[in-house]
């Protein structure tokens, strides 16, 4: 992780953080996530990743893609979904020849705003890559999150927050601006903080889109442990 020896140092990044902390809380088993999956070639290093940091961590890893199918929807009529960068049926894919290279992965085919609502992972979602482009796709994501059970630290990957058009009142920026104010007293997603400390590649751009989303509930109801050496969240 350290030295973002990956095709997807992002997601490496993510999913060893999210295992390394579920073996210290003594959860065994997490959930793994790209929403927007499109050819799939990040649902495959997902896999790949998850592959190995279960067998370097003993956390089981379930691996879920989520994607509409067919590219993506009509975004004409709503500057929040940047009808001035996107265009409707970009990113398509190819389902079947996906699911033929998957080996571990889920793939969930549908809009996710009907999917996530019929859905529930296998464990506690350890990590969430947001890929879906769109401001009303980005908010059911987001939403589901704030719902399932989750790590109480769960770190994020935006992809679309550093295009030149990208501005606080769009995309998945503003996203994020009404989950906090929405969540503002339970949950609450800010940039990863000391992300870049000490690391050989400090100006990876990948970095400023690595962010966290904290249950202030349960580090409420948390307290240290000082001789197990780990804290322990009710």
């Amino acid at each position: 992780m350290r030295w973002d020896l990956s095709d997807r140092p992002a997601y490496l990044l993510g999913v060893g953080t999210a295992a390394l902390h579920a073996r210290e809380q003594g959860i065994d088993a997490i959930s793994v996530i790209e929403f927007g999956v499109a050819a799939g070639h990040g649902l495959l290093i997902l896999e790949r990743e998850a592959a190995q940091i279960e067998a370097e961590t003993g956390v089981r890893i379930h691996v879920y893609g989520f994607d509409a199918g067919g590219g993506l929807p009509d975004t004409s009529g709503d500057h929040r979904d940047h009808p001035d960068y996107w265009v409707p049926g970009d990113f398509p894919m190819d389902v079947a020849a996906l699911r033929a290279k998957l080996t571990r992965a889920e793939l969930v085919i549908g809009d996710v705003r009907a999917t996530l609502n019929r859905f529930r992972p296998a464990a506690p979602v350890g990590f969430a890559a947001v890929d879906v482009d769109l401001w009303s796709s980005t908010v059911p994501c987001l939403e589901w999150l704030a719902r399932v059970p989750r790590l109480t630290r769960l770190p994020l990957y935006f992809d679309d927050i550093m295009p030149y058009i990208a501005h606080s009142q769009a995309g998945e920026l503003l996203a994020i601006h009404e989950f906090n104010r929405q969540h503002s007293r339970t949950l609450l997603i800010e940039p990863w903080r000391g992300v870049t400390h000490d690391r050989p590649f400090p100006e990876h751009p990948y970095l400023q889109q690595m962010y966290v989303l904290h249950d202030l509930r349960a580090i409420s109801a948390s307290a240290v442990d000082r001789d197990a050496r780990r804290t322990v969240y009710a």
